[in-house]
């Protein structure tokens, strides 16, 4: 007889400590520092990696412009009704020209249009915008001169969408330069580019070029707008560049070389791109660096958003996947000696020689150079021996640069063992540290810098993404379950911003139809560009970084899984503003209260989300906010908030503190 009134008994009891589990509270107090917020904290990296340079942001349109490719012609088709043996044909200067040696020499008597052209396929297409300018230039030499140029964009039918006409000038037999602009009246994504010849006698081509007039800043042969605004606006606080793996290259001979990057663009010598033929997967014959986008360019890129540079030198080791070539330790003077040329490039008096060269590129003032890289995932001893000449001619000269070394490929393992332990012992600056892992590693990982000692060598995650399906393989995804964990192992890095002073998602853009590895931050195509759950992620962090991590705890704990739960506040010292990150990771929602000490609150805050059931959920061109985040209004009652924190949500309270 008793038997009921004990279940109803038990079942109270539950309910009761439910609804205690479920009013569980996060303390925050605001004036408890625990560390300082670096203002570079939450950057970006820049690798020239699925198309992300030529073909990318450097918004030439012209693929294999100056014929430099293995195949002279590659990316070009010849074609006219008067097209004979010998009108076209490709010329090797050599030694008169060793960094440009190759050109086009056009023999014409064409009268009509179809009677002698050449066309380019662009870099997988060219895009083409409606109302827009196209600014096409050409390096010529007038051997015989009657020949006039006309330039076009046609797309897939042969229409043209645009044109151009350029009259030669001059007869001197020297090398000009001339350019035409014209507006497209059509939007096409994939047209073609068309030079067609009308007149009699011989000229010269190279260096054919087509830039769309909507470049960052409108500079001419620039940098493609909408690419650098979606940098713009994640206000960076450093760009680490030009890689990644291209700064080893298969072999020296294809490492990257800062100094053959800068000058004339037309002086710069191309390489293949170490990615043509990495993955057999993707094959990518036609992948070139024209160094359009050099040092230089980088440079002016991080001073136009905001940030630090970050260059990466090579320190005489090729990739150590590839051939892991090496230069011998008595010859490494050469690689040194760049280290210390490129800081007088960055910071020197113009008076220096490569400050004088920085200064004739347009940018007499310093570019204030703080940090250096040296060495890509670089790995075991031969690396710390070169290291170490590296530090001591770098740091005796310019003590207060702040030098990157590699922790090599893995966050783990004997090579990371190996060199963390060395580096540390060495009182290295900074230790760049990768890692590429399932979801479920991030997420077990945002305690990873709880015990570092924190007056030793700071941390840079140089690189990291969550690999939906496997480390590089072509089957991920940039799926929500990716970004919502990569968000909950940033909490751990924030909360440890004494021990990590920067961090960087890799890859940072692909596109569509050219890339090599995935999952990668933006994606684009010809004409349009979108960022994924992860990229909105980052941008979260770095327009929420503050200035210092204040104490966030529950049950006196750090709040770092428990109940699928991770969270970490700062506050931003400007504004006088409490920001904290909370993340839901389970599949149900969870309630929290967050009560403040120390501080009073302001009676309204904001409360940005990211949020969706679906773990594959992902962004497109045709959805690109698919995921993003969005903001609402948030009440404060008794200093504190109470959030319902929905299933496999990223939330940020922001609150004026009075």
């Amino acid at each position: 007889m008793n038997f009921k009134p004990i279940v109803i008994t038990a079942l109270a009891v539950f309910s009761l400590l439910n609804v205690r589990a479920q009013k569980k509270i996060i303390t925050v107090n605001p004036s408890q520092i625990t560390a300082q917020v670096q203002p570079e904290m939450w950057g970006v990296f820049f690798e020239d990696i699925n198309m992300g340079a030529d073909g990318g942001i450097y918004a030439e349109l012209i693929k294999n412009r100056s014929f430099e490719f293995a195949a002279p012609l590659m990316g070009w088709t010849t074609q006219g009704t008067q097209l004979k043996e010998g009108d076209l044909l490709i010329l090797n200067r050599q030694e008169k020209d060793v960094n440009n040696p190759r050109f086009l020499r056009v023999k014409s008597t064409a009268v009509n249009k179809g009677d002698l052209s050449i066309t380019n396929e662009g870099f997988k297409g060219i895009g083409v915008k409606k109302g827009l300018s196209y600014d096409f230039s050409v390096f010529y030499r007038q051997t015989s001169p009657g020949v006039k140029l006309h330039a076009e964009l046609i797309d897939s039918t042969g229409k043209v969408l645009g044109s151009g006409v350029l009259n030669p000038e001059g007869s001197d037999n020297q090398w000009k330069r001339q350019s035409v602009s014209f507006i497209a009246n059509e939007t096409v994504e994939k047209a073609s580019f068309n030079l067609w010849f009308e007149g009699t006698g011989q000229i010269d081509l190279d260096m054919i070029s087509l830039f769309p007039g909507d470049t960052w800043k409108h500079r001419k042969g620039g940098l493609r707008g909408d690419m650098v605004q979606m940098l713009a606006d994640m206000r960076p606080g450093f760009i680490r560049f030009p890689g990644g793996c291209i700064v080893e290259g298969r072999d020296l001979s294809t490492r990257y070389q800062w100094k053959k990057t800068i000058g004339p663009v037309e002086d710069r010598k191309l390489i293949i791109n170490r990615w043509n033929t990495e993955f057999k997967h993707r094959p990518a014959p036609d992948y070139y660096q024209t160094f359009g986008l050099g040092f230089y360019e980088y440079f002016q890129l991080s001073e136009d958003i905001g940030a630090e540079p970050l260059p990466i030198l090579n320190c005489g080791m090729a990739c150590q996947f590839n051939t892991a070539e090496l230069v011998p330790l008595d010859e490494l003077e050469p690689y040194i000696q760049d280290a210390l040329d490129l800081i007088e490039f960055a910071n020197g008096n113009i008076t220096t020689p490569f400050g004088k060269i920085r200064a004739d590129m347009g940018h007499p003032a310093p570019f204030h150079l703080k940090m250096m890289g040296i060495g890509n995932e670089n790995w075991g001893p031969q690396y710390l021996e070169r290291l170490a000449l590296f530090t001591k001619a770098l740091k005796s000269r310019y003590p207060e640069i702040k030098l990157v070394n590699s922790s090599g490929t893995d966050p783990n393992g004997e090579r990371f063992d190996l060199l963390n332990t060395s580096l540390r012992k060495m009182k290295a600056d900074i230790i760049d540290e990768h890692y590429y892992r399932s979801p479920e590693w991030f997420l077990k990982n945002a305690n990873r810098y709880d015990n570092y000692d924190k007056n030793g060598s700071k941390v840079f995650a140089g690189e990291y993404a969550a690999q939906s399906v496997g480390i590089a393989l072509p089957t991920n995804r940039n799926a929500w379950q990716c970004g919502m964990a990569e968000a909950a192992f940033m909490t751990g890095l924030e909360r440890n911003a004494d021990v990590v002073h920067m961090a960087s998602y890799a890859p940072l853009f692909a596109q569509i139809d050219g890339w090599q590895w995935t999952p990668d931050m933006i994606w684009v195509d010809n004409l349009k560009v979108y960022g994924t759950p992860n990229y909105y992620v980052q941008k979260l962090y770095s327009l929420n970084k503050g200035t210092d991590v204040v104490s966030i705890l529950e049950d006196g704990k750090l709040i770092e899984g428990q109940d699928s739960i991770y969270a970490s506040a700062v506050i931003e010292r400007k504004t006088n503003e409490l920001i904290v990150k909370v993340i839901n990771t389970s599949s149900s929602p969870v309630t929290r209260d967050i009560k403040v000490d120390g501080k009073k609150l302001a009676s309204k805050g904001k409360l940005t989300l990211m949020q969706n059931a679906n773990l594959n959920a992902v962004n497109s061109f045709s959805n690109a906010i698919n995921l993003s985040p969005k903001e609402q209004t948030l009440a404060v009652k008794n200093n504190g908030v109470a959030l319902s924190l929905q299933p496999y949500s990223f939330n940020i309270v922001r609150i004026p503190m009075k």
